[in-house]
Parts: structure tokens; sequence; C-alpha cells
């Protein structure tokens, strides 16, 4: 590998491919980099978790790190990365101070999986909107103007932080356009410190496609600690998988996802036709033997991992205007009309009226099925995208100086952190210090809690 580019990614969570979409972007992203001949080292603070991929098989050195500790300042400074990749604005200010005070001329990259202020800005609306009857109209997702959505995401605090890191980070990987628009367009973020980058899959295999008279049934997936997910999989419950199985009352609805909580198992309910069936250990396969898959999202961000699976499957989908976003294609002949591997609707009765007709007419699933090979070849083709991307961070790279001249918000926020974060760091640290040398003290002087 060459020295000269030694990439530190720290990790949120330690990366989990098969459970999550963010989880397979990472691994795209370390693959990337690998590609290049990179060193890359991922650290985290985080336990792994039971389906972590390992790392280390790919040649990746692998660090466990503390929170609000001076040890992870030794070791960063000895191991000088030129690039340092934080997962999810959380480790940015949690670890993006420290790194700017050890490793100055490291480029600080920010990849943001989706933004997460847009995803609880959504939430919250959604919230309100059902609680004012929504749902009455028939509808699955209430109608927002982006200027509404700025107006919304501009009153929570996690916006602020979010934003906050981008504009000190030297840039910021984004998945969806429609994100990218958000923030230069309504939060004034310069073009400069943003970089798109989408889900980069490898190319479908094709031959391996079931063809529509060997598949069967409805297929939902998605890992349930992702909120989105499991109001999905409670929205097709109560609303639209009644409406399905009105027309076609054998119809089956196979709910896979990982880390499935007891109130995901309690709809299980096989005389519905409605089968949770936990995790999927390959979601390829599972997907590859179904029709239609369904995701009826309300809220979230980013790009949706389950609906590129479908495609790289062969397998149509119907999903919502949320689901899509940062998704689509144009015809390549009618180059304004969008295309979709499947159907796109906010309406719970046309959701279903579309899964419906995908099931059941050849014509139109094969049809779903084409137009998503379209759609991997504009929006996510690996090779186009991911030089793009390596072009991009090289460029950030050599202008690292001139860019961060050019971004005094940046710095003027990077300033104020130091000197914020820095001492409610140390204090944190001396506490932890402090409570372990006096552990036990307390203990003997106690009595015994029967």
């Amino acid at each position: 590998m060459n020295p000269s580019i030694q990439v530190l990614i720290i990790g949120y969570v330690w990366p989990e491919p098969r459970s999550s979409a963010a989880g397979a972007q990472m691994l795209q992203l370390i693959e990337l980099c690998l590609a290049q001949q990179w060193a890359v080292t991922f650290a985290s603070p985080a336990q792994p978790g039971a389906q972590r991929a390992d790392l280390s098989i790919l040649g990746v050195t692998e660090q466990s790190i503390a929170l609000n500790c001076s040890s992870f300042d030794t070791w960063v400074h000895a191991l000088q990365p030129a690039l340092v990749i934080f997962d999810r604005f959380m480790m940015e200010e949690q670890f993006g101070w420290r790194v700017a005070e050890q490793c100055p001329q490291a480029l600080r990259v920010l990849a943001t999986a989706d933004l997460h202020s847009l995803r609880e800005a959504r939430q919250q609306q959604l919230r309100e909107w059902l609680r004012e009857g929504g749902a009455a109209t028939g509808l699955l997702v209430p109608s927002v103007t982006p200027a509404y959505l700025y107006a919304f995401m501009a009153t929570l605090d996690v916006t602020q932080r979010e934003i906050a890191a981008i504009f000190r980070s030297d840039i910021t990987l984004l998945v969806s356009d429609f994100e990218i628009e958000l923030l230069t367009q309504y939060f004034q973020v310069p073009s400069f410190l943003l970089a798109y980058c989408p889900l980069l899959p490898d190319a479908p295999d094709t031959a391996a496609w079931r063809s529509f008279a060997e598949r069967a049934n409805f297929i939902s997936i998605g890992n349930f600690l992702h909120a989105p997910n499991w109001d999905a999989a409670l929205l097709l419950k109560e609303a639209v998988w009644p409406l399905i199985r009105a027309q076609l009352p054998a119809a089956q609805l196979f709910v896979y996802g990982a880390y499935t909580p007891q109130k995901a198992v309690n709809l299980h309910n096989p005389a519905q036709g409605f089968n949770v069936m936990g995790w999927a250990a390959d979601a390829f396969t599972v997907m590859h033997s179904a029709r239609v898959c369904l995701a009826p999202l309300r809220f979230g961000a980013g790009i949706k991992g389950k609906l590129i699976d479908a495609m790289l499957c062969g397998t149509a989908s119907v999903t919502t205007s949320i689901g899509v976003e940062g998704m689509g294609a144009n015809d390549p002949v009618e180059m304004n009309k969008p295309v979709w591997s499947g159907a796109v609707t906010d309406s719970a009765q046309a959701f279903a009226d579309a899964a419906v007709q995908l099931h059941e007419n050849a014509a139109s699933w094969q049809r779903a099925q084409q137009q998503g090979l379209l759609i991997l070849q504009q929006r996510f083709d690996k090779a186009v995208f991911g030089a793009a991307l390596i072009e991009r961070l090289q460029q950030a790279l050599e202008h690292r100086e001139r860019n961060r001249r050019n971004n005094f918000i940046g710095a003027m926020l990077q300033h104020h952190q130091h000197k914020s974060t820095h001492y409610m760091a140390r204090w944190i640290e001396a506490k932890n210090i402090e409570a372990k040398n006096n552990k036990g003290t307390n203990v003997e002087k106690s009595p015994t809690v029967s």
C-alpha cells in the first residue's frame, strides 16, 4: 500500500453491511480507499455488534478508542493520517477537535450516511400531521415544501449541531442530491464543502435473476433499529397490507430486519399473511424470491438501501416520495420523464393497487425490472461515481489550505468548539479518572444492600 496516504475512519459503530445501508456504504467506502492502495485504519468507541464485518481480512487495521480520553490524542498523533473520515456528525463532535490539534494537516471528511437533522425534522412533522388527523385523508406522507422543511429544521438543536460539523469539516460526503440542494440553497453551505457519494454497489448479476413465474409474494426489509423502518412495518400491518389482502386473499408478506424487537415480533400473523421473519442472513437470497418489495416510508433521509437491493435482484418495488428521494432517473427518450422500478405514491389505496398490479401483471413487473437497471446505471454506477469521489478527495487534499481560508464560518466554529468541547471533554476525563481511583472506597464504607 502507498504509505503516503494513511486513511483513518472513526466509526460511530463497527460496520454491519448485512444489517443496514449505512453499514454497506461504509464498507464500500473502505474498499474504494483500499483500491487506491491507501492504508486504512478503522477505529470506533462502540462495542462490536453481532453482525459486524471482519475488516482485518481486507487488510484494514482495527482499533478500539475511548471517548473523552487523551489516549486518543497520543495514538492519533503517532498515526498522523493524511485523511480522516468521521462516520456521522457525532464522531466529528467527539474527535474532530482532537484530530485538528494533533494532525492539523489531515483532511477532515464527514460521512453523513444521511442528514440526521432532516430525518428528525420529518419524524416530528409526521407526528404533528398524524395528531391533526392527516391519516384520515388516505395519504401516507404529509406534503411539505423545501422552504417549510428548512424553517422546521432550523429550529432543531440537532440541525445546528450537524450543520456546524459540516462547516468544520473540509468536505462532507452526501448520498442524496436532494440533501446537497437543501444544504446549498437553504443553509448556505458552500458547494466546495460538499461531495456527492451515493451507494456504490457491484453491478447486478442478471443471469442469477429468477423469472416472474419463479417468484411469488411480497417482501419488506430493514434494520429495526432505524426508526423509519419500524414505522413502515407498523404502517404495512395496519393500513397497507389489509388493502392488498382484500384484492389478493392468499398473498403473503415476509418482513425481514436485523435487531427485531418484541413489538415487531408481535405483528406476526400467518393467518393474515403477515410474516415477521427477523434477520435475513443474506438479503439478496430472500429478495430474489419475491416479486415485489414494499417500502411505505413516511419519514427518513439519505438513500434507501433496501430499494437498491431490490433493483440489484430484479425485484419490483412500491414506495413513497420519501423512499424514492435522491434515487430516481430519467427516461432516456423522454428526458424529463422520471422512471422508477415499480411505483411511487403517497396514497394508501394507490400504494396497494400498484403492489397488486406489479404482483399480478408480468408485463408491468418486467418493465419495472428494466427501469431498475436504468436507475442503477444512471445513479449508482460504481466505476463512475467511485472515480469521481476519489478525484474530489484528491482535489480537496491539494487545495486544503485555500479551502480552509475560504471557509471562515468553519474556522470560527472550529475555534469555539476547541474552547467548549475541549474543556468539557477534559472535565469528563478528569471525573472518570477520579471515579476510577476511588473505585471500591465507597463500597467498603457502605452497608450491604440485600
